[in-house]
């Protein structure tokens, strides 16, 4: 029996030009390369010019997906930006990007799960399309975390940094066996009660401020692994796979130490898993399609591919994501 599936028609991505090493941030914060390295994997991370906006990055990223998908921007009707720092409190930074492609047609709206956007984003988009509400979808997880963090807290400033991803999916008929290509299932999860382990301390409905980034990192460990592990079990679980036929691991970006753990319960291997962590740091909603272009940039992402993708971030939330290529 046929049905529709979301295709991934193309993918692209954008980082700032300015580079950040671990050894610059070591002249002004009291710490090193060795412990930032040691307890995260973390390199070196881009920055957003003073003059650029999440939306500006959240575009750059479009365009070179929207290339690469030989889709014209006035064909798409759906467009998603998955950001916890949009440009305005509103209108949302998708509007602001539909605009700017010259996209009359169709919704724009934002998406804020933090570090799970990209996730919870792809899964709107996916269920737009399966419901035949919306044909081509533009989903985007753009970020400039670097405005909401504390430079003087070394327990944080130095895991974060700013870029842009973004994929293009069309809705096309397939067989609706586990065989077909596009998102095969989805499963997005959010749990209240530990709000207080990962926030921003402030808001328009409470400060009147922006606020800065605050992480009680020990307690974020404790739960990634089990919920992330438990989010992606069922997801397989949905689409009739186990994770030993995984292509393709392509993870949330957060911590080298929580990938690993990750990885290891799973059983994936370490050469099937797309690791940027070094160079780009955390860069929240942004973190998973800067992946998933590494992945394109160096021949990964063969069709037919299976892969997986997975994310928790502040809230809590996480989800995952199973893509036939």
């Amino acid at each position: 029996m046929a049905v529709i599936r979301s295709i991934v028609r193309g993918v692209g991505a954008y980082v700032p030009s300015r580079v950040v090493t671990n050894a610059e941030l070591a002249e002004r914060i009291d710490t090193s390369d060795e412990w930032i390295v040691e307890r995260s994997g973390i390199r070196q991370r881009h920055i957003a010019a003073k003059d650029e906006t999440t939306s500006d990055l959240g575009l750059a990223a479009a365009r070179q997906a929207l290339v690469r998908s030989a889709i014209d921007p006035v064909d798409i009707d759906l467009v998603i930006c998955a950001t916890a720092t949009p440009d305005r409190t509103f209108p949302s930074t998708a509007v602001r990007i539909q605009a700017a492609l010259g996209i009359t047609k169709g919704a724009a709206f934002d998406v804020q799960a933090v570090c799970s956007g990209f996730i919870y984003a792809m899964s709107i988009a996916d269920n737009f399309l399966k419901a035949g509400q919306s044909r081509r979808a533009l989903v985007i997880g753009a970020e400039t975390f670097s405005r909401i963090l504390d430079w003087e807290d070394r327990s944080t400033c130095v895991l974060f940094g700013d870029g842009a991803g973004a994929v293009v999916l069309e809705a096309l008929p397939q067989h609706g066996d586990r065989n077909d290509r596009g998102i095969l299932s989805t499963r997005i999860r959010s749990d209240g009660r530990f709000e207080d382990l990962l926030y921003v301390d402030g808001g328009p409905g409470s400060t009147g401020t922006v606020g800065h980034l605050r992480m009680n990192g020990r307690e974020v460990f404790r739960h990634a692994i089990q919920k992330i592990s438990g989010v992606i079990e069922e997801t397989l679980l949905q689409a009739g796979y186990a994770s030993d036929e995984i292509d393709l691991f392509v993870p949330h970006q957060a911590n080298k130490r929580i990938l690993d753990g990750i990885a290891k319960k799973l059983n994936v291997p370490p050469e099937r898993i797309v690791m940027t962590l070094d160079r780009h740091g955390n860069t929240s909603a942004a973190s998973i399609p800067l992946a998933l272009n590494h992945a394109f940039e160096h021949h990964l992402l063969g069709e037919n591919k299976l892969v997986l993708l997975e994310a928790m971030g502040g809230g809590f939330t996480w989800g995952a994501i199973l893509v036939r290529w």
